[in-house]
This record gives structure tokens, C-alpha cells and sequence, in this order.
């Protein structure tokens, strides 16, 4: 994943819109549009959150460990 790139596991309970239903959302003033993925159980839900959410910092933190591995082996490499 690129640094830039969102993780899947970042809007994991928001379903994503086409360019036309966020055109429309612009315009949508009562939140009619909004749409969220559903569960067919809260507790489903909260462990499907749970989880994408524990995921989600899991990758962050490799991320961050591999820039920080990268960014020492460019200091060691200038020393």
C-alpha cells in the first residue's frame, strides 16, 4: 500500500459512493443518501468493527516500522 493510499479497513462501515451518488450528496441537505454496509446482527457489527479496526492500526504500525527501517538505513548509509 502506497503512503498515500487509504486501507479498505479505513471506511469499512461506510459503503463508498459512485461519483454520482457523491455529486448528488452535495445537494443531498438531509442525509437521505447516506448509506452504511450492514450487519445482520449490533453484535456482528461491532465485531466486524473491531476487527477491521485492529487491523487498520496493525497496518499503520508496519507501515511506520518500515519507514522508520528505511529512513535508518538511509542515515546509516550517509554516516
Amino acid at each position: 500500500m502506497s503512503e498515500n493510499e487509504l486501507s479498505p479497513y479505513t471506511s469499512f462501515l461506510f459503503a463508498r459512493p459512485t461519483f454520482w451518488e457523491g455529486m448528488g450528496r452535495a445537494l443531498d441537505l438531509g442525509g437521505t443518501m447516506t448509506d452504511y454496509n450492514r450487519s445482520p446482527s449490533g453484535e456482528e457489527a461491532d465485531d466486524l468493527a473491531l476487527r477491521a479496526d485492529f487491523i487498520a492500526v496493525a497496518e499503520d504500525l508496519q507501515s511506520g516500522v518500515h519507514q522508520f527501517s528505511q529512513e535508518m538505513m538511509e542515515h546509516s548509509d550517509h554516516g
